[in-house]
């Protein structure tokens, strides 16, 4: 999507991966402590002895002469996005108690792992103050609270002085099962605080609107938000974007303050439903930008802020594969493009000719240019070189000469963090490394110093020393370079003689893989959990993301996906060729696309892995794809092919998607996630799928889905919450590796 300015506190979005949604059972938890309680059954529900056997119901159905049979297809509830057949929930109730039946005898080693975990997390923490207009901005913890307290003080107010407190999540949270905070926005005069909420994990967001000098909460209420929170008219309105019906955002609306939502103006209306709406200000806040996209066009707008509803100016007409983002400064328009080069260029161009794009920096083979962001004296340019994060500082009156910030290590993240000012002489950022907590920096621009403010606390100790990482590269099928980021103890060797393990041990390796969205080499308090116990961890940087530049991903999407998956099982074979593990002691994990990957890669080389962690897996893509009723199915056509059009698509996708593979094979074994409410991967994807695999496969190694009945793809609210089940599915692999408390358990479940 277009690249926004975003004004306010915060901007959040919804994570699309490696999470967890709450359990229905957890409705009258403490918000201050993890759900034990099963979300499956009730208590008089006997404990499972084997697993759930899905019934067949013919069903097929027949595309370009080709027909498909798909017995599971009754697990799609038809009523979606409402579930109530009752043989679907029946279904989902047992396969719950069926994973509750087989890690009941691991609750200990969860217990533990938990509360390793949570000993890592410093429960009373804070970010740092930020500045934003006439306000120092912050959030904390309180010790125990599963979510923030938000606060803010006046500028030049004494280093003691007790903030304001402007937003209690927990206090949100209150008689939830479920609460996520979604965008969150200060206006510019500082009175009022605009922020939408999610009580049930369908991403439909409800946002409010709170004045800051009288604490009150506005009578105005608008729902089935799922974009930015926009102040404009001089902070009079607010401008959003509404999710229709199919959970689509094809329109940006206006809301003036104590107006009825009924009477909301219609800014922009988009007509492609394949497309997405979002809008943002720019630099100065003086033009509001509008963009609308799929995941290969643009088209933007903008207005003058202060008079929202005159009519807005158009960019550059939308043209298939052409991408742009823009911001404003000074009467210039600055344009971020791939337009002529791959891994795009940065040009400017006049408000009056806004579409006739001048080159400021053209594209490079080596140099990725991902983002830039304006201020009053200089630019800042991120991107990647060699795959690493680079973070430049431009002169507007000479911008290809720069000023990059160095960082300590080899092998790294980092980018800018929150900078909201304008005028911001001083830049906000966030680095981190697989062996250096996630740190803050502020760096002078005129200086050039790098100061750190803070690291993140590990209460119960973390040495640095103790651990390697390193960069390796390993060479796939079709002579492909795929750098390898690895993280193990030095003295890993010693750890896995104590338990008996000689030769190789085991190693995890995680990967996503889809949309060009880089998977950093960064930092993990919860890896430690394997890591301490002899595990080397390592992320596979396959195409399909853009680690190393735009191309890398087109060569995992459309025509070319299955090299996503053959990097992947490569990547892990040349790991095991490299002397890290050996095979059948690679486990995996990935969610969401990544889960889709977990699907592909058990199908191609189940002999590799000894257990496999899918978290609401997009495994039925040739279904999915095929049912242009689901909310994200048209916007998702540009990443996947369009089965219903073009003949080829539909079999190349069917050649892959992971649903349609399965055979009859030994399967190494598995936990899968699901969230009922889900509008991103639909319950019945992983559901469909595990209910296959069960009929289908050869081998006797366990297999359990859990689904999450009262959330969705989101993840488990609560950061106690969605830890617990973290160190459930550590524990899972601890079982199936034998690695700890599970070397003489018996490891099979059908």
């Amino acid at each position: 999507m277009p690249r926004i300015s975003q004004s306010g506190l915060i901007a959040l979005t919804c994570s699309a991966m490696i999470a967890f949604a709450p359990p229905a059972a957890a409705q009258s938890a403490s918000q201050d402590e993890p759900a034990r309680t099963t979300n499956s059954v009730n208590e008089q529900t006997a404990i499972p002895t084997s697993p759930p056997v899905a019934e067949k119901r013919e069903h097929s159905y027949t595309h370009h002469g080709i027909t498909i049979s798909d017995p599971y297809d009754w697990l799609y509830d038809k009523s979606y996005p409402e579930i109530d057949d009752e043989d679907v929930l029946d279904y989902l109730r047992a396969e719950n108690a069926w994973f509750e039946a087989k890690m009941a005898p691991h609750e200990a080693l969860t217990e533990t792992l938990f509360e390793e975990m949570r000993a890592r997390i410093k429960e009373d923490d804070s970010t740092v103050p930020q500045r934003r207009g006439d306000y120092l901005y912050w959030s904390e913890f309180e010790e125990g609270a599963q979510y923030r307290k938000h606060y803010r003080k006046p500028l030049g107010a004494p280093e003691d002085a007790e903030g304001q407190l402007i937003l209690d999540e927990t206090q949100l949270a209150e008689g939830h099962e479920y609460f996520r905070l979604g965008a969150v926005s200060v206006s510019k005069n500082g009175r009022y605080l605009a922020y939408s909420t999610d009580t049930n994990g369908s991403e439909r967001y409800t946002a409010r609107i709170k004045d800051l000098e009288t604490g009150e909460l506005l009578a105005d209420e608008i729902p089935e938000v799922r974009t930015s929170l926009t102040w404009v008219a001089n902070d009079s309105a607010l401008v959003y974007g509404k999710a229709n019906e199919n959970w689509r955002v094809l329109d940006a609306r206006m809301h003036v303050i104590g107006t009825p939502v009924a009477d909301d103006v219609f800014l922009y209306q988009e007509e492609d439903e394949s497309f997405s709406v979002n809008a943002g200000l720019s630099a100065q806040e003086d033009y509001l930008i509008i963009a609308t996209g799929d995941n290969e066009t643009s088209e933007v707008r903008f207005v003058d802020a202060a008079n929202p509803t005159a009519e807005l100016t158009l960019v550059k007409p939308r043209a298939k594969g052409i991408e742009y983002e823009i911001d404003i400064r000074d009467g210039e328009l600055f344009v971020l493009t791939n337009d002529e080069h791959i891994n795009f260029r940065l040009a400017k161009a006049s408000l009056s000719s806004p579409g006739a794009w001048q080159t400021v920096l053209a594209g490079s083979d080596e140099f990725y240019l991902t983002d830039f962001e304006l201020f009053e004296t200089f630019m800042v340019t991120e991107g990647r070189l060699n795959g690493l994060d680079q973070v430049q500082i431009r002169q507007y009156t000479a911008p290809a000469a720069f000023q990059t910030i160095t960082f300590p290590e080899s092998s790294y993240t980092a980018g800018l963090s929150n900078n909201p000012e304008y005028d911001q002489t001083v830049l906000r950022l966030s680095y981190e490394s697989m062996v250096t907590p996630d740190s803050v920096y502020d760096y002078d621009v005129a200086s050039g110093e790098l100061e750190l403010l803070k690291q993140q606390e590990i209460p119960s100790g973390y040495d640095a020393d103790l651990y390697t990482t390193r960069r390796v590269e390993v060479e796939v099928r079709d002579g492909t370079m795929i750098p390898v980021s690895v993280v193990m103890r030095k003295d890993r060797e010693e750890i896995l003689r104590e338990k008996g393990i000689e030769g190789p041990g085991p190693l995890h390796l995680y990967a996503y893989g889809a949309y060009g969205y880089a998977i950093p080499p960064g930092f993990s308090t919860t890896r430690l959990s394997l890591v301490d116990r002899g595990f080397a961890y390592a992320i596979a940087h396959i195409r399909g993301g853009d680690d190393l530049g735009r191309r890398w991903y087109l060569q995992g999407k459309l025509f070319e996906r299955a090299n996503t998956f053959n990097d992947f099982v490569d990547a892990g074979r040349g790991l095991i060729a490299q002397g890290f593990t050996q095979e059948g002691m690679v486990t995996a994990s990935g969610g969401s696309a990544g889960g889709e990957l977990m699907g592909a890669i058990v199908n191609q080389d189940p002999e590799q892995y000894g257990a496999v962690v899918a978290h609401v897996p997009f495994v039925d893509v040739l279904g999915t794809m095929l049912n242009e009723e689901l909310p994200l199915t048209p916007g998702e056509w540009q990443e996947w092919g369009n089965p219903i059009e073009d003949k080829a698509a539909f079999a190349y996708i069917l050649s892959y998607s992971p649903y349609d593979q399965v055979s009859a094979q030994d399967y190494p074994p598995m936990l899968v996630t699901a969230g009922l409410n889900d509008p991103r991967v639909t319950y019945w994807e992983p559901a469909k799928w595990v209910a296959k695999l069960r009929d289908t496969k050869t081998d006797d190694n366990v297999l359990l889905l859990k689904t999450n009945m009262g959330a969705g793809h989101g993840g488990k609210s609560g950061r106690w919450n969605s830890l617990y089940e973290t160190a459930e599915e550590t524990a899972f692999i601890l079982w199936q590796t034998g690695v700890a408390n599970g070397a003489g358990e018996d490891r099979s479940g059908g």
